[in-house]
């Protein structure tokens, strides 16, 4: 089961475990995701999708569980900041209760956010954070912080096959155009000859991962051992600045667009990148995709998806 498989990560996840034969029952509510992304798949006879909101129970028989279900970007997240809590700490009883009840194994997509504006870089798993638990992106970051405590406490308590995957920026096809994450933000903005709008002085740092490097990254953790549970960064440890970004868009879109400058978002970290020593010690998985490779396919998608 994919909970959040219509989501940009969640499809390509239910994608893969198709391609490999397995039963996948897909469980959304659609709030930031679509059922565009899993169109292709719908006359598969392995596939299965159920409109559900996982902050209430559900009753399946299951052996995996990828629980991916929680808005990613922070346009949705702050939309409704009590529902996104809700999301991730509800939605995680609830999927943790089922796991127990099958006895089937559970992978939460937790978060970098989780190490807020970090004060070590680049962020080792055994960094606590420097979150603000007060802030408008608490409800996402503390939501997530708290999920992977019930991770951890199921598995103490009940002795759980959990894992915990924190996913750093990740970056590709299916991207939702109004999300508001850079990628696509930049994508989207130079494909319409619109300004790409670059926060601060540009000079941030993230770290980008192609969806399918982290596919393989997410699957690996889920396969491995039950003594492994994370966390475990997921992620590209390759750093950009958003400048560096924008400038290549625009060599790639061929777009004449100017690069305009505006406030930074409150508590919006100015460096993230990962460590990923325990993802190539313990899994065996490190990013493969170059960003200018990733962005030539991801540059193509939109391309082929914008309205005419």
């Amino acid at each position: 089961m994919v909970t959040g498989g219509a989501g940009f990560i969640g499809s390509h996840i239910t994608e893969r475990l198709l391609e490999q034969g397995h039963e996948v029952l897909v469980v959304d509510n659609f709030y930031s995701s679509t059922r565009r992304n899993l169109v292709h798949l719908l006359d598969r006879p392995n596939f299965e999708l159920m409109r559900h909101d996982v902050t209430f129970p559900l009753y399946v028989e299951v052996d995996e569980i990828y629980h991916l279900a929680c808005p990613a970007s922070p346009i949705y997240y702050q939309r409704d900041p009590v529902q996104t809590t809700k999301t991730s700490v509800h939605g995680s009883i609830n999927m943790l209760g089922l796991a127990k009840r099958t006895g089937a194994k559970i992978l939460l997509s937790s978060t970098s956010e989780v190490y807020g504006d970090p004060q070590v870089h680049p962020q080792t798993e055994d960094y606590w954070g420097n979150v603000n638990p007060i802030g408008v992106r608490s409800c996402y970051d503390e939501g997530k912080r708290c999920a992977e405590t019930l991770f951890f406490d199921y598995r103490r308590q009940h002795g759980l096959g959990t894992k915990v995957a924190r996913i750093f920026n990740t970056y590709g096809p299916r991207m939702q155009p109004d999300d508001g994450r850079v990628v696509s933000n930049f994508i989207c903005q130079a494909l319409a000859d619109q300004p790409l709008t670059v926060y601060g002085d540009g000079s941030q740092t993230r770290s980008f991962c192609y969806v399918d490097d982290l596919v393989d990254g997410l699957m690996s953790l889920m396969a491995s051992p039950h003594e492994v549970t994370g966390p475990m960064n997921l992620g590209n440890p390759v750093e950009f600045t958003m400048l560096e970004l924008a400038e290549l868009v625009l060599e790639l879109t061929g777009s004449s667009s100017q690069i305009h400058h505006r406030p930074l978002p409150e508590d919006d970290p100015t460096r993230r990148r990962p460590d990923i020593s325990r993802a190539r010690d313990v899994l065996g998985w490190e990013p493969r995709a170059r960003l200018r490779d990733g962005l030539v396919r991801t540059i193509a998608y939109f391309t082929d998806h914008s309205p005419r």
